[in-house]
C-alpha cells in the first residue's frame, strides 16, 4: 500500500523559509514521479513543483526562484525548500506520486489529476 506522510509545515513571517518533507513507502519510490501541491481555502488545488525519476523538474511560475524540489531516493523522501515566503503562499501543502510522468512541450506537467497517490497534507501559514 502506497503511503505518503508530509511534515515540516508551520507558521513563519513573510520572507522566512520552511522545508517540507514527504516520507514515502509501499512502492518503488525511485521510479515514480513526485509532486508538491497546495490548496488555499476557497481555491482549487494547484501544482507547485514536480520531479521525475530522472531528476527533471518543473515549477509553477509563482514559486520559481523561491522554491526547490528535491528527492533523496536512498531515504525515500521528497523535499520542498521554500524561501522568501509570501502571505499568498499560505495553504495546505500536499505531496503526491504517480508511476507515470506526463510532459507537454518538454515540460513536466503539474496538474493534480496526473497524480494517483496523495498524502494528508501539512499546513503552511505565512504572516505579513
Amino acid at each position: 500500500q502506497v503511503q505518503l506522510v508530509e511534515s515540516g509545515g508551520g507558521s513563519v513571517q513573510s520572507g522566512g523559509s520552511l522545508r517540507l518533507s514527504c516520507a514515502v513507502s509501499g512502492y518503488a519510490y525511485s521510479s515514480y514521479c513526485m509532486g508538491w501541491f497546495r490548496q488555499a481555502p476557497g481555491k482549487e488545488r494547484e501544482g507547485v513543483a514536480a520531479i521525475d525519476s530522472d531528476g527533471s523538474t518543473n515549477y509553477a511560475d509563482s514559486v520559481k526562484g523561491r522554491f526547490t524540489i528535491s528527492r533523496d531516493n536512498a531515504k525515500n523522501t521528497l523535499y520542498l525548500q521554500m524561501n522568501s515566503l509570501k502571505p499568498e503562499d499560505t495553504a495546505m501543502y500536499y505531496c503526491a506520486a504517480d508511476r507515470a510522468a506526463y510532459y507537454r512541450r518538454g515540460y513536466l506537467l503539474l496538474g493534480p489529476e496526473k497524480f494517483s497517490y496523495w498524502g494528508q497534507g501539512t499546513q503552511v501559514t505565512v504572516s505579513s
